[in-house]
């Protein structure tokens, strides 16, 4: 009985061995995949923040430029304009659109028989699909809507028609 308390202490001990020793092992490595991430997080910042300050230079050298044709004023307004211009092309480019209607008469678009805002959309704006699963009219594999004859509780007999 005495050798048997012996055995399950050093059990114990192994068992509190081995889970220090993954312990460790697990740190370890996420220290390391910490590392290299926060290496590569760092240098994408400080590459984003050399292109700005390249791209201010070349909006200066624009500007300077424009300057010896036009007033100062005018010269960085126009590079405002043609920054704004670049940031709108980059935002529609960004976001994705779903395709719009080639026409912009809306009477050409709605049937005749159909009052626009009259009903809830088919689907939502955003273009993600039906809000809710559309629900079946009758009982499934039942040709007259699950009312006549045949109709069983019997799970076996609705196993075999969905096949």
């Amino acid at each position: 009985m005495e050798h048997l308390e012996h055995l399950e202490h050093l059990d114990r001990e192994l068992v509190d061995e081995l889970a220090m020793v993954a312990r460790e092992t697990v740190r370890d490595e996420l220290r390391e995949q910490t590392r290299a991430k926060r290496r590569t997080a760092a240098l994408y910042a400080a590459s984003g923040a050399a292109a700005l300050y390249a791209g201010a230079a070349l909006v200066l050298a624009l500007g300077l430029a424009l300057a010896s044709a036009m007033p100062g004023w005018a010269a960085a307004l126009v590079a405002a304009v043609a920054l704004g211009a670049v940031a709108y092309a980059l935002r529609g480019t960004a976001r994705p659109s779903a395709p719009g209607p080639t026409t912009g008469d809306a009477a050409a678009l709605t049937p005749p028989d159909r009052v626009v805002g009259a009903h809830a959309p088919p689907f939502p704006p955003g273009g993600l699909g039906l809000p809710y699963p559309p629900m079946p009219t009758g009982a499934p594999g039942v040709p007259d809507g699950g009312t006549g004859p045949g109709l069983s509780d019997d799970p076996e007999v609705w196993h075999r028609r969905a096949r």
